[in-house]
């Protein structure tokens, strides 16, 4: 499948729209990385000239959602960008859409019909074999290749946790880090409270580990929360985050953090408008649009603290 980089489907910042149109975003919840997904998009919108966003929150609710998106269709805006909370809504969504003859352009989490979309649907997303692969492989290098992991999930139904996910056992089945063991691996939704909650459950039930990896920075702050209040010191673990939030960057620039994965939300919200336009325009878009993810460690911190979300 062919996939275009960021560079390859942005606009010139002066890019205009020869008549107003009016783009709906649909998100699926707003949680502090789809905020900021949520900020990229407007953000870039308000550089195209004559463009209107309209947006709407589901609030994690599927039903929600989909009525939203008949709303969006039936005021005729000219096209949608959805962030899905579900990928397995991918066709329901796509044949509304398509019904309706509006593009589409899904953000952050892939559909399940992907390779099924018609020319005037594309996905803006980055590759998850990026994310939990560079997440991993650096939490093995840190554990020179051993030692005990307990693994914090996403939403199970989202495809990017369930990529994640995957990528931690590829990384560990391979040579270099096949001395890691997972003790542990549950799902705390993308949320700080229930990773929290979680962690504290396996310290009571004494769960031993060197390293927490988290699918994305919300649950890996939970997890430091939790620990810090059992008073571990944070030193003596490894713990992995993905998305480069700002509150992730403090805290390893507090030393409680010791690996995340930027996933630009400003790139994505970007990229996506951009799609978006295009495909109003009656312009090729290729299917798939990747905006890459990069390590961030306490290294390199200092060149990534400007890009915080």
């Amino acid at each position: 499948m062919k996939t275009a980089t960021l560079a390859s489907i942005a606009l010139a910042m002066s890019v205009s729209v020869a008549n107003a149109q009016t783009i709906g975003v649909s998100m699926s919840d707003l949680d502090k990385f789809r905020t900021a997904l949520l900020n990229g998009v407007v953000a870039h919108g308000q550089t195209v000239s004559g463009l209107k966003l309209v947006t709407e929150n589901a609030k994690g609710d599927n039903e929600l959602q989909k009525k939203q998106v008949q709303k969006l269709i039936a005021d005729n805006v000219d096209a949608i960008i959805l962030a899905v909370s579900d990928g397995d809504l991918g066709p329901q969504m796509t044949k509304m859409a398509a019904d309706a003859g509006i593009p589409l352009v899904y953000i952050n989490n892939v559909p399940s019909n992907l390779l099924d979309l018609p020319e005037n649907q594309v996905v803006v997303a980055s590759n998850e074999k990026e994310s939990g692969t560079l997440e991993t492989k650096q939490v093995c290098a840190l554990l020179k290749g051993k030692g005990r992991v307990v693994v914090l999930m996403g939403e199970p139904f989202h495809a990017a946790a369930r990529a994640r996910t995957q990528d931690i056992s590829d990384v560990i089945a391979t040579p270099d880090c096949k001395g890691l063991e997972i003790v542990e691996r549950q799902a705390a939704y993308w949320s700080r409270d229930y990773a929290d909650q979680q962690m504290q459950e396996w310290l009571a039930a004494g769960v031993k580990f060197d390293a927490v990896i988290a699918n994305n920075d919300e649950m890996a702050l939970g997890a430091i929360r939790a620990m810090k209040k059992a008073g571990m010191p944070m030193k003596d673990v490894v713990v992995a985050g993905v998305d480069a939030t700002d509150d992730a960057l403090a805290a390893m620039v507090a030393g409680d953090l010791d690996v995340t994965i930027l996933q630009s939300a400003v790139g994505q919200g970007a990229a996506a408008v951009d799609a978006a336009v295009k495909l109003v325009n009656k312009e090729k878009v290729p299917r798939e649009n990747n905006v890459p993810f990069e390590l961030v460690t306490p290294e390199n911190i200092s060149k990534y603290l400007p890009k915080s979300q």
